[in-house]
C-alpha cells in the first residue's frame, strides 16, 4: 500500500524548496495539507488568497493583556509554507497548521532565557555539507536545493533519508522539541481521520523522520504533552519585510539573502540576465557608469564560474563575484549597495482589510490613507508646511503616534528646536514591530485621537517630576488635543504647588512658554498657560535668593543653565511685568558675595546684555573679581560665567577685553595651568565667526598697546641707534 503521509521536508524560506513543494503537491494531489505553524491559526489560513494579501507577511500572536509579549511566524512569497497555503486554498483542499499553538509559545516566551534556549542538537545543513566535502553549509545548500532547476527530480526522499541518518546518531532533543513533534503527530492523526486519501506534511526537514509513517503510539505523545503551559493569545496577519527575514536582524530562521531568494523564485526564465539588469539599475541610481556591455560580460563571467564549479546555474556567490569584477570594477563599496538593495532588499507586504485588527489599527489605516502617508519600509522624509491642511494633519497624526510610542515618524532636530514655526521635518519609516506597538497602544482607546488623549492624561497624572508634566503640556498642543488640556493643567498645578525645589520650577518655565507660543502660532487657546507661568515665576523669584547659597561647581553650573532657560523663555514671552520682576531678582543676586562665580558672572552678563548694567559697570565688577585677593580658580569661574553664551561682548567692549588680557598675561605658570581648562571650555563654545572676530579684536588691542609704547619713547636714548641706521642706509646708496 502506498503511504498516506507524504513528508515534504523543507528549509524555511527556501525558493528551491518552494518550487519542489508545489511540484510534489501537483503530483500527489493530497486530500489535506498539514503545515508547520501555530495550530490555533487555522482560521486565518483562508486569507492567504484574499485581495490585498501580499507577502512578506507574518502571523502575529500576542498576549491581549501585555501585547509586547508576542511572537512572529513570517512568510515570504518564496517560503514553501506560504506556497503550500496558497496551493491548498486555490485547490479547495483542507489545510491545517500542526505545530504547538501560540498559547504555548507565548507561555514559553515568558520563561527565563536559559529554559527557553533552542535545543536543536545539531545543525543538519552543516552536517550534510560536511559529509559532502563542503566547508560552507549555506553555499552547499544553495547549490543542491535552492538553485535547482524547475525540472529537477524531487529532493524530498533523499532529504528524509539523510535526516533520518543524522537523527539516529544525534544527541537527545530537549523537552520543547519533543513536545513540538508530539503535537505535530497528534494533528496528523486527527487529519488522517478527517479525510480519505493521502496528506502532505510540509515541515522543516529536521522534523521529517519524526512525522513519517509509521507514527508511534498516541499515548506516548499524550504523556509528552501533559502539563503543557498555556497563556491567552490573539492572532492576526501583519505586514512583514525582507530585511526582518534576514539572519542579520536576529530572526532565528533567518536567511542571508531574502532578496536573492525572491528573485530566484519569481524570475523563472533568464534569472541570471534579469538579476544583472537589476544590479545595473541599482548602480545607475547612484550615478555609477554601467553599460549594456557591462551586463553582458557579467552574465558571461557568472555562467563561466558556475561551469567551472560544476553548477547548472550560477548561485549568489558567482553573481556577486561577477558583479564585483565587472560592474563594480573591483571596488567593494558599490557592491555594498547591491547587497543592501537587492541581495537583502526591502519589501513590505500588505494584509487584507478583513484580517483581524484592533479598532485603533483600523482608525490609523483610515487616517494614513486620507493623509497619503504610505507604510514604506525604506523610509521617506517629509518637510511639512503647517499652513497647508494636509501637512498639518500629517504633523498632528505623527505627534499623536509619538505620544502612543508608535514611532512611525521621527521628528528631525530642527523640528524640536523650532516648535513655534510653521515648518516641521519628519523621517517616516514603517517597521513590522510597529504592529505590536499599535496593539499595545490600543488599551488607551479605539481611535488615535482618543488613545493619545487618554495617554497624555495618564502621563501627566503619573509623572514623578514637574518637568514631566510640563513636557506633557507641550505634547498636548503638538497633538492638537485640547480635550486633554484641562486635566493636564490640573495635574501641573497640583504638582507645582507641592514642589519646593526652585530648580524644578525653573525647568518647568521654558516648555510652558514654548507651548504657549506654539499654541498661538496654531491658533490654539493657551490663555491658561500664561497664568501658570506667572504663578511659577512668582515662586521662582521668591525662592531663588535662598537657592544660590553654598553651591558647588556642578550645582552652580546646573542652576546657571536653569537661569539661562528662564531668561530666554521670558524674552520669548515678552511680558514687561514678568521681565521686570525677573530682572529685579537677578539684580539683587549680582551684589551678593556668597554666589558662586559661575552664577554671579552669568547674572552680570545677562544684566549687561539687557541694558540694566552699563558696560563700564561690568568692567568694574570684572576688575574687582580679577584682583589679587581672589583665588585663580574663583576668578576663572567668574570669567566663565560672564563670557558664556557668546563672544560678542568681548568683541565690542575693548575695556573688558583689555582687563581679561591683562589678567591672563599676569598669571603665574602654576595658576595658568589651573585656569586654562576653564578658559578653553568657555572659548570653545563660541562659534567660528565669533572666535575669528575675537582674534581680530585681540590683534587690534595689541596694535593699540604698541602705539602707546611708541608715544612714550625716549628720543635722547634712541638717538645713537637712529644715527647708526641712517649711516647704514647712506652707505647702501
Amino acid at each position: 500500500m502506498s503511504p498516506r503521509i507524504h513528508v515534504l521536508g523543507i528549509r524555511h524560506h527556501g525558493p528551491g524548496s518552494a518550487r519542489s513543494v508545489l511540484a510534489e503537491l501537483d503530483r500527489v494531489r493530497p486530500a489535506a495539507v498539514v503545515i508547520e505553524g501555530p495550530a490555533d491559526a487555522d482560521a486565518l489560513a483562508g486569507l492567504v488568497t484574499a485581495a490585498g494579501m501580499t507577502p512578506p507577511v507574518a502571523l502575529l500572536a500576542y498576549a491581549p493583556d501585555t501585547p509586547q509579549t508576542s511572537v512572529f511566524w513570517p512568510f515570504a512569497g518564496f517560503s514553501p509554507e506560504w506556497q503550500a497555503l496558497c496551493w491548498a486554498t486555490e485547490h479547495d483542499v483542507p489545510v491545517r497548521f500542526c505545530d504547538l499553538p501560540s498559547t504555548a509559545v507565548l507561555a514559553r516566551a515568558t520563561e527565563p532565557a536559559p529554559e527557553r534556549r533552542r535545543s536543536r542538537p545539531v545543525d543538519p545543513i552543516a552536517e550534510l555539507a560536511k559529509a559532502a566535502g563542503h566547508d560552507d553549509p549555506e553555499r552547499w545548500w544553495d547549490g543542491v536545493v535552492e538553485s535547482r532547476t524547475a525540472d529537477a527530480e524531487s529532493p524530498f526522499p533523499a532529504l528524509l533519508e539523510a535526516m533520518t541518518e543524522l537523527r539516529r546518531d544525534a544527541p537527545e532533543e530537549g523537552v520543547w522539541e519533543e513536545r513540538r513533534e508530539a503535537y505535530m503527530r497528534r494533528t496528523i492523526r486527527a487529519v488522517l481521520k478527517e479525510v480519505e486519501g493521502p496528506i502532505a506534511v510540509v515541515c522543516g526537514a529536521w522534523h521529517g523522520p519524526a512525522l513519517a509513517e509509521p507514527l508511534p503510539p498516541a499515548a506516548a505523545d499524550d504523556r509528552t504533552l501533559r502539563g503543557l503551559p498555556k497563556r491567552k493569545a490573539a492572532l492576526t496577519w501583519v505586514p512583514f519585510t525582507h530585511s526582518r527575514l534576514a539572519a542579520s536582524s536576529g530572526y532565528g530562521a533567518g536567511i542571508d539573502s531574502p532578496g536573492w531568494y525572491h528573485h530566484l523564485f519569481s524570475a523563472v526564465d533568464e534569472p541570471v540576465t534579469r538579476w544583472f539588469v537589476q544590479v545595473a539599475g541599482v548602480l545607475r541610481t547612484r550615478d555609477l557608469p554601467v553599460s549594456s556591455a557591462h551586463v553582458i560580460e557579467a552574465v558571461r563571467l557568472a555562467e563561466a564560474l558556475a561551469a567551472l564549479r560544476g553548477r547548472s546555474l550560477p548561485g549568489l556567490a558567482e553573481m556577486q563575484e561577477a558583479t564585483l569584477a565587472v560592474l563594480c570594477e573591483g571596488d567593494a563599496v558599490p557592491l555594498r549597495y547591491v547587497t543592501t538593495d537587492l541581495v537583502v532588499g526591502e519589501r513590505l507586504g500588505t494584509v487584507p482589510a478583513e484580517a483581524p485588527a484592533v479598532p485603533l489599527e483600523v482608525d490609523l489605516i483610515a487616517q494614513s490613507r486620507t493623509l497619503r502617508l504610505k507604510r514604506d519600509p525604506l523610509g521617506r522624509s517629509y518637510a511639512l508646511d503647517l499652513r497647508r491642511e494636509i501637512d498639518r494633519g500629517r504633523s498632528v497624526l505623527l505627534h499623536r503616534l509619538a505620544v502612543l510610542e508608535i514611532d512611525w515618524g521621527r521628528a528631525a532636530d530642527d523640528t524640536v528646536a523650532s516648535t513655534g514655526t510653521f515648518r516641521e521635518s519628519w523621517d517616516v519609516r514603517w517597521q513590522p514591530e510597529l504592529s505590536i506597538a499599535v496593539i499595545d497602544a490600543a488599551r488607551f482607546g479605539t481611535t488615535v485621537a482618543g488613545a493619545a488623549t487618554a495617554r497624555l492624561v495618564h502621563d501627566a497624572a503619573t509623572a514623578s517630576e514637574l518637568a514631566g508634566v510640563t513636557r506633557t503640556v507641550e505634547r498636548v498642543l503638538l497633538t492638537d488635543l485640547s480635550d486633554a488640556l484641562p486635566a493636564v493643567l490640573a495635574a501641573l498645578d497640583a504638582k507645582a504647588a507641592l514642589d519646593l525645589d526652585v530648580a524644578h520650577l525653573m525647568a518647568a518655565v521654558p516648555p510652558l512658554v514654548r507651548a504657549q507660543r506654539y499654541g498661538n502660532v496654531r491658533g490654539t487657546d493657551t490663555a491658561a498657560l500664561g497664568g501658570i507661568v506667572e504663578a511659577l515665576l512668582v515662586r521662582i523669584c521668591a525662592g531663588l535668593p535662598a537657592a544660590v547659597t553654598g553651591l558647588g561647581e556642578e550645582a552652580a553650573r546646573e542652576l546657571r543653565g536653569a537661569v539661562d532657560g528662564v531668561h530666554a523663555a521670558l524674552a520669548l514671552r515678552n511680558e514687561p511685568a514678568d521681565i521686570a520682576r525677573w530682572t529685579a531678582t537677578l539684580h539683587g543676586l549680582a551684589d551678593r558675595h556668597d554666589v558662586h562665580g559661575l552664577l554671579a558672572g552669568r547674572i552680570v552678563r545677562i544684566l549687561t546684555d539687557g541694558g540694566v548694567l552699563e558696560h563700564t559697570e561690568a568692567a568694574r565688577r570684572l576688575s574687582a573679581q580679577l584682583s589679587i585677593g581672589v583665588p585663580p580658580a574663583a576668578q576663572a569661574a567668574w570669567v566663565e560665567g560672564l563670557l558664556s553664551g557668546g563672544g560678542l561682548l568681548l568683541v565690542h567692549d575693548r575695556a573688558l577685553l583689555g582687563l581679561l588680557d591683562e589678567w591672563v598675561a599676569g598669571l603665574s605658570e602654576e595658576d595658568f595651568l589651573v585656569v586654562l581648562p576653564l578658559l578653553r571650555r568657555t572659548f570653545g563654545e563660541y562659534t567660528r565667526p565669533e572666535r575669528s572676530e575675537l582674534g581680530h579684536a585681540v590683534h587690534r588691542l595689541a596694535d593699540a598697546t604698541a602705539d602707546a609704547v611708541a608715544d612714550v619713547a625716549d628720543e635722547r636714548r634712541a638717538a645713537p641707534a637712529v644715527a647708526a641706521v641712517a649711516a647704514i642706509l647712506a652707505g647702501a646708496r
